[in-house]
């Protein structure tokens, strides 16, 4: 049973580093790749028979891994997802890191002699860090674009305005703001050239950046495509409409701010508290360490305590 249970660590750990190895070692893609690879996700979003002959998708370098992934449902939105963190990586290798980090701390919690629901946790935690490291640098980025597009429409505002092109316009803001809003604009222009209409391409923009204001940027430059008028003014009432909602937003995060404070504080006091008394009093606290029934106690605290983190982070965090 010990040389099983060695065996199974050794041959986590061997899948670990040969991960890192491939993560370390894949190189930065050429410009010219990481166009055509945004392309064919903008593409991807099409559903007409020309274009499911065009793609060749690849989710993961693993042959059984990749034909599993083609035929879910759930692993275009999960590339979708990482591609919108900015990660040049395949939904199976995220995949794969998720099973061997679970996997390998609850074996490694098992192997310390830990409760099993508490080596459960462990291992659902190793689970989700992935994914999780994922949406943080996903909600980043978007805020990063969010906060520089305004500056983006004001910049297409003034090259219409200077008798430039659209296009050229587009080109302008991938040439001279900064990551994340011109590599998006940039894979616009680079649609447009390639022969996909500038209607697919903006719409391709509104699915690879999921934010409201690019939704309103996109809906404005199709509804005057249809109807006409002044591009130069709708773009510049656009861009002070989404500055005023950035002023509005501070406003209101600003008056929420005690509310924020006051929900941390809630969140943070519970494992805060096990870890003082455990520290002041250890004898108080190991009797849900060592009685049958503390684990299970631990366990419907930690769901409670994350049902609880949920409500109150729904409460303080307004939408504007």
């Amino acid at each position: 049973m010990d040389f099983a249970l060695a065996a199974l660590i050794f041959a986590i750990v061997v899948i670990v580093l040969a991960l890192a190895f491939a993560l370390l070692s894949g190189g930065r893609k050429s410009v010219v790749g990481t166009r055509l690879e945004a392309i064919e996700r903008g593409v991807g979003r099409g559903n007409t028979p020309q274009t499911k002959l065009l793609r060749n998708e690849v989710l993961s370098s693993l042959p059984l891994l990749n034909r599993y992934l083609l035929r879910a449902i759930w692993a275009g939105r999960l590339r979708s997802f990482i591609a919108q963190a900015g990660l040049d990586i395949l939904p199976g290798k995220l995949i794969l890191w998720s099973a061997v980090l679970g996997l390998g701390l609850y074996i490694l919690a098992s192997f310390l002699n830990l409760n099993p629901i508490v080596a459960l946790l462990f291992g659902v935690a190793g689970a989700v860090a992935p994914m999780a490291v994922v949406g943080f640098k996903r909600s980043r980025r978007l805020r990063a674009f969010e906060k520089s597009f305004p500056e983006a429409i004001d910049l297409l505002g003034r090259a219409v305005r200077a008798g430039h092109a659209f296009t050229t316009g587009l080109e302008m803001v991938a040439t001279e703001l900064p990551e994340p809003v011109a590599g998006e604009f940039k894979t616009v222009f680079d649609e447009q050239t390639f022969g996909l209409p500038l209607r697919d391409a903006l719409t391709n923009l509104a699915g690879r950046v999921p934010i409201v204001d690019v939704r309103f940027f996109v809906t404005a430059l199709l509804v005057h495509k249809e109807t006409g008028g002044n591009l130069a003014q709708i773009l510049d009432d656009l861009a002070h409409v989404i500055r005023d909602r950035f002023k509005l937003l501070g406003e209101v995060r600003a008056r929420t701010a005690q509310g924020r404070l006051t929900a941390g504080i809630l969140i943070a006091l519970p494992p805060a508290m096990i870890v003082l008394l455990r520290g002041m009093n250890p004898d108080y606290v190991n009797v849900l360490f060592t009685d049958p029934l503390g684990p299970y106690l631990l366990g419907g605290a930690a769901l409670l305590q994350i049902v609880g983190s949920l409500l109150l982070w729904k409460v303080v965090n307004i939408q504007v």
